[in-house]
């Protein structure tokens, strides 16, 4: 049904304009004998206060992030009981749990140049991530052009990313010699796919406004960067209709009035399809076929 109210389109960047990150986490646990969406309760059980959640607000720069990321994953006191709840939630039965038999399962952060480092680290897992969520959807940025074209939508990013200056990952201080011994912010930047920057200007060029957590200093799903994003381009809530790959980001927008539609990681041509009747133009049409797999180049 067609929603001629509607003023902008709201785009989460990673899991609806680039691949979801959620794909590597996923992966390493497989790798790393890892119980499924462990790493997942791991991170959202801290809240507001956890390592992952301050690096997206800005709160803390990269190495301080990897060192606080890597102990918050490996304290299975915490994690263990998190991880039985979700499975209750979810009807699975009796959750399997870790135990951290060997000393580099999960961790911190990585102790010795990269090339030498264990293989399963904080680090490893954060730089997967990322250069995961490098790669673009063809289909979404090519209904982001078409919507642009027809001038009649603010098109927006509503991200929680880290894309700060390169002279902000180092922080106060460099990170210690004796733990990182051939760092250098080039080759940081290119272990986690940030050659070009963390929002590169080739993704912040599809959209009229980069709305950007770390920026900011709030993130999804607190209520105040949807409605900050809404102010920021002179809408209400209720003109925007707002994509993303996670329910508990549309739950705070459906709250606010917005919109919403999903984007479960492989469907991104099914919730255009979605956006497309409410928008009333066409978005996935016209022998539209990229390759399966197309890299970060616009």
């Amino acid at each position: 049904m067609s929603s001629p109210h509607l003023k902008a389109v709201i785009f989460d960047v990673g899991g609806v304009v680039c691949r979801s990150p959620l794909i590597a986490i996923a992966e390493y646990e497989r790798e790393h004998g890892i119980p499924n969406n462990y790493i997942n309760c791991a991170i959202t059980v801290r809240g507001s206060s956890g390592a992952w959640q301050k690096f997206e607000r800005g709160e803390i720069s990269l190495f301080p992030f990897y060192d606080q990321f890597g102990q918050q994953l490996s304290d299975t006191r915490v994690n263990n009981p998190a991880y039985a709840q979700y499975c209750k939630r979810r009807g699975t039965g009796k959750s399997p749990t870790l135990r951290l038999t060997r000393p580099y399962a999960i961790v911190t952060s990585h102790q010795h140049a990269r090339h030498s480092r264990p293989p399963c680290t904080s680090t490893d897992l954060f730089g997967r991530m990322m250069r995961e969520s490098g790669e673009f959807d063809p289909y979404v940025v090519e209904a982001i052009r078409r919507i642009r074209a027809a001038g009649r939508w603010r098109v927006i990013a509503l991200t929680n990313n880290f894309s700060k200056s390169d002279a902000d990952i180092i922080g106060d201080a460099p990170p210690s010699p004796a733990r990182y011994p051939n760092f250098s912010i080039q080759s940081e930047l290119e272990f986690l796919g940030w050659a070009d920057g963390a929002t590169p200007p080739r993704l912040r060029a599809l959209f009229d406004d980069f709305c950007d957590s770390s920026t900011l200093g709030m993130r999804k799903p607190e209520p105040g960067i949807y409605l900050l994003a809404c102010t920021r381009n002179g809408i209400k809530p209720t003109e925007a209709v707002f994509l993303d790959d996670l329910g508990m980001n549309l739950k705070a927008a459906q709250a606010l009035g917005m919109e919403t539609i999903q984007v479960p990681i492989g469907g991104s041509r099914e919730a255009l399809k979605k956006l497309e009747a409410k928008l009333g133009i066409d978005l996935t049409s016209g022998g539209f076929e990229p390759a399966e797999r197309t890299p970060s180049k616009l």
